[in-house]
């Protein structure tokens, strides 16, 4: 499939190599978070390189909440 690339469709830095990061997380049924964790480690350092940093906490923010929300239900039970 050819796909063009815009910044609101499709944009570069979710587009490297052969996989586009939205087919990977609807693929994987990945919840919210998980699907964050995914697209900001897989942007990091290519949507703009001076935040690379910024990308990977934010991917850690959402990691850390999604442990957050299982921990809780796994008490619950």
């Amino acid at each position: 499939m050819v796909r063009i690339v815009s910044n609101v469709e499709h944009p570069a830095h979710y587009n490297i190599g052969k996989i586009e990061v939205i087919d990977a997380i609807n693929e994987w049924r990945l919840d919210f978070d998980l699907g964050n964790v995914v697209k900001y480690v897989a942007r990091a350092g290519h949507k703009d390189p001076t935040k690379t940093v910024e990308d990977l906490k934010k991917a850690r923010f959402y990691l850390d909440d999604e442990i957050s929300r299982l921990t809780r239900k796994e008490e619950q039970t």
